[in-house]
């Protein structure tokens, strides 16, 4: 599905910000004029820009990021001035708080509500955030620019704090290897620099075959527990469910195994297959429940093209999974459901 060229067409802030697997999420999201439709992840702009261009519909965009929110107010800027009003509004705050946020905002029920999981590639691309030891800046990576950094927990947590949060958000095989050395590090000097930590990893780490650099997962796991990722997805999902409007589509697209773990789950207890039991249960034998409130829209999660891959290396662990709320008897079930 292309977006399609509608006279007030704006764009996202930075041509060099490639958005993963647009043509995907608005294929399921299929946004219509007059619907409203909620960003979960604002970052750069691409998928609330591509929406705002497919249809001429409302975008309530939230991030926690005040450069994101920053940026939505320029783009909020340049559509009054060509239509007299902007379809975009912006909501600073986390997803997970995402009912809060449209209350405060009076905004409706919405027709689609669309997620990109994981970390902005503005906020890996600028040093000054520390997200990446590509380049050597601060140890922060906090998305919202507030709470504790990571400077302060590879800092101050003890080391058994460390290396669960090594092995469970980064998947680090080496945790408490890496944990013990972080600990013997820190006491001859603080950690306060991506390259220090870096290099801490890489000294106790070996290089894996994949090519992946040594801290790689090991600074996955500390982001994650900087910004309590996963507990902002739980939450999020938990409350997109309640925001839909019956017939609309939650698509979520995440980029590694712990959050596409969390994105199936919840949508399996929402399509009613949480549960089953053993033809030999006496419940399996019982009246059928009523149909589930959700449609699924992927029978399972959907990769990226080969092309999208080789021209956007960033793509390559994405996915996607989608459904819809289930529609009023008077309402259309096709509407996302095409292949």
């Amino acid at each position: 599905m292309n977006a399609l060229p509608l006279p007030s067409a704006i764009k996202p802030p930075s041509s060099g910000h490639v958005p993963v697997m647009l043509d995907e999420v608005l294929h399921y999201l299929a946004p219509t004029r007059g619907e409203a439709i909620l960003d979960c992840t604002f970052g750069g702009g691409s998928y609330s820009c591509a929406i705002l261009n497919t249809a001429e519909c409302n975008v309530w965009a939230i991030d926690r990021d005040p450069d994101a929110i920053a940026r939505g107010q320029v783009l909020c800027a340049e559509m009054e001035k060509v239509e007299g009003r902007s379809r975009l509004h912006m909501l600073a705050g986390s997803f997970g708080h995402m009912a809060e946020l449209a209350e405060q905002a009076h905004a409706p029920r919405f027709d689609g509500i669309v997620m990109d999981l994981g970390v902005s590639s503005f906020q890996i691309d600028e040093a000054e955030r520390g997200f990446s030891f590509r380049f050597d800046g601060p140890l922060d990576m906090r998305m919202a620019k507030q709470g504790r950094s990571a400077a302060d927990i590879i800092n101050t947590a003890p080391e058994a704090e460390l290396a669960d949060i090594f092995h469970f958000y980064g998947e680090e095989r080496h945790a408490r290897r890496v944990a013990r050395a972080v600990v013997a590090a820190r006491a001859e000097t603080p950690l306060h620099t991506t390259l220090q930590l870096a290099e801490v990893i890489r000294s106790v780490v070996p290089q894996d075959r994949s090519g992946i650099d040594s801290a790689t997962r090991s600074f996955q796991g500390l982001r994650i527990a900087v910004n309590d990722e996963l507990g902002e997805i739980e939450r999020g999902l938990e409350q997109a469910l309640t925001l839909l409007n019956d017939g609309g589509r939650l698509v979520v697209v995440s980029f590694h195994s712990l959050e596409d773990r969390l994105v199936k789950r919840a949508m399996q207890r929402a399509l009613g297959k949480d549960v089953s039991f053993s033809r030999h249960d006496p419940r399996a034998s019982l009246a059928p429940a009523a149909p589930a409130a959700f449609v699924g829209l992927t029978s399972k999660a959907i990769r990226p093209s080969d092309a999208e891959c080789r021209a956007n290396p960033r793509a390559r662990s994405a996915r996607l999974r989608a459904m819809m709320k289930r529609p009023s008897p008077s309402a259309s079930l096709t509407k996302g459901l095409s292949a």
